[in-house]
């Protein structure tokens, strides 16, 4: 016999009505949660979106000619970060718009599981682009003067790695508010 659980039960935190830009006399747009931007999950939102756009822009203008010299490393690069922009950008939007959605989407294990998943995949394809990097550009780099690309991508690894270090920080806070510590 499988026991029985409970119902689960979501506690909507009371809204803070304090959003919205300050104007010369009145409050304009109080429908934003601006608030959210100063705290540090949205800090940690703004420094994932940042740093992989600029990974993302790296991989993009310096590494797209030698896509075939990096091969599938390149491929899964580019993927972990597009889709971990992509659903990082998602959150940040729906967190300004709605106190509620931050509320909601936080104390579930959907942010947990995707920064687990983001920081993983972030670390795994740094680490396999950081190897094939070295060992195909490099040699290109020693012998051609002037050869952008490895320098480029060297820096578009490494701080691919520190976006994943910061997802699984972030991964950590969240699991933490899951679980009710904060």
């Amino acid at each position: 016999m499988i026991p029985s659980r409970g119902p689960t039960i979501i506690t909507v935190r009371p809204v803070n009505k304090s959003g919205g830009i300050n104007c010369c006399c009145c409050k304009c747009c109080t429908c934003l949660n601006l608030q959210f931007l100063k705290n540090e999950p949205g800090l940690l939102k703004i420094v994932q979106v940042l740093l992989g756009s600029f990974c993302q822009s790296l991989a993009l203008n310096y590494g797209m000619g030698y896509s075939n010299d990096m091969g599938a490393s390149f491929q899964s690069f580019l993927t972990a970060v597009a889709w971990c922009i992509m659903t990082t950008s998602l959150l940040l939007f729906c967190y300004v718009i709605s106190e509620k959605t931050y509320s909601l989407v936080r104390q579930s294990l959907f942010e947990t599981v995707f920064n687990s998943v983001a920081s993983f995949s972030y670390l795994s394809s740094c680490s396999w682009l950081g190897y094939v990097v070295y060992i195909f550009l490099k040699p290109k780099y020693l012998v051609t003067p002037y050869f952008q690309a490895y320098p480029a991508m060297s820096a578009a690894y490494m701080v691919g790695g520190l976006v994943g270090i910061v997802h699984g920080y972030d991964a950590y806070k969240c699991y933490r508010y899951y679980k009710g510590y904060r």
